[in-house]
């Protein structure tokens, strides 16, 4: 049986808004499998980021971007509408409308949320029920991380154990609310684009093999301070942990990155102004340029943010942003047609 033959006609007033979570990645455990099974990562989802678009019924096919969305963005709506036509034979026409999304290419895991916001929008419209493991596999998303497909259905800090040898989806091995009194203050420079595409597979298949003893000491990092830390709120180990993860795969990544474990010099000099100073869970996700800084309240976080203000250390073309952790997923709703606001900075 065909996917199509799950498929009811869209009618003509249906309309399916989906808003999809941001995630942080925080690390990789093992790179190139010096412990036997390559990847496994760390994430968290968080809130304030979020891929926003609909999918409605249209007179004839059109796909709308904001204005300061690039023509990357709208190529990768319409590839994804095609593959999702390719896979089920439905060629109704539709209105795919992308209401906001977090920049691409700076840590946020903004493509598997695209991709897969389409697919669970489509899915919604045509009565289709795929599941989203599935969707991202027809999408071609998950091959080496799965926090961002969990993270899509479950929202929390997430542990995944890498592809398997069939390169089927990571499988989640732990799944943690986040404490809701944390912060996570973001640190964005929006005029540099991480590691991507082909110059991100050259610069992984350059890598020196990645230590087994290190691979080891991540794993140990992970295990016994950062998953308990976060189930029992008890911030210091928690910051600790990801800290100490951040700074030994940084390293490791630091050719491919200028010699340093960030992007951005400028997203550099914050973070390593609050890091003796506070005790806070320092690194960059993915790539980057954005880095973050976890924290135990929004107090803290906005004494932070004041104190690296006056002390000159935050470059004027850097956004910084005090987000929460987001403990659900994406959210469908087939009632709400009107695009959202925009992304907040303090």
């Amino acid at each position: 049986m065909t996917i199509a033959s799950f498929a009811t006609p869209v009618s003509a007033s249906a309309v399916a808004l989906v808003d999809a979570p941001a995630r942080l990645h925080l690390g990789f455990l093992d790179p190139n499998a010096s412990l036997g099974r390559r990847f496994a990562s760390l994430g968290l989802v968080i809130d304030g980021m979020s891929t926003r678009l609909s999918v409605s019924a249209s007179a004839r096919d059109a796909i709308e971007v904001p204005a300061d969305c690039g023509d990357e963005i709208r190529e990768r709506l319409a590839r994804h509408l095609a593959t999702l036509r390719n896979e089920t034979g439905i060629q109704t026409p539709v209105r795919l409308t992308l209401h906001r999304s977090p920049p691409a290419h700076a840590g946020f895991g903004s493509g598997t949320q695209l991709a897969l916001a389409v697919g669970r929008a489509f899915c919604a419209c045509h009565h289709l029920d795929l599941d989203t493991a599935r969707l991202a596999a027809l999408l071609g998303r998950g091959g080496r991380s799965g926090v961002g497909i969990a993270g899509f259905d479950r929202g929390g800090l997430l542990l995944d154990g890498g592809p398997g040898a069939d390169g089927a989806t990571p499988p989640l091995l732990a799944r943690i609310a986040f404490p809701p009194a944390w912060r996570v203050l973001l640190v964005l420079d929006e005029r540099q684009d991480g590691l991507h595409g082909a110059d991100e597979r050259v610069a992984m298949d350059c890598l020196a093999p990645f230590p087994r003893e290190l691979a080891a000491e991540l794993c140990h990092q992970v295990l016994m301070r950062v998953l308990p830390g976060a189930m029992e709120s008890e911030f210091e180990p928690f910051a600790e942990g990801v800290s100490t993860l951040q700074r030994l795969i940084g390293d490791y990544f630091a050719p491919a990155q200028g010699g340093s474990m960030y992007t951005s010099p400028a997203v550099a000099r914050v973070l390593e102004w609050i890091r003796p100073r506070y005790c806070a869970g320092i690194g960059q996700s993915s790539w980057g340029p954005t880095g973050f800084a976890i924290v135990p309240s929004a107090e803290r976080a906005a004494e932070i943010v004041a104190a690296a203000r006056a002390a000159g250390v935050v470059d004027p073309a850097l956004r910084l942003a005090v987000v929460t952790g987001r403990n659900h997923g994406a959210r469908l709703d087939d009632q709400l047609s009107s695009p959202w606001g925009g992304r907040g900075s303090v």
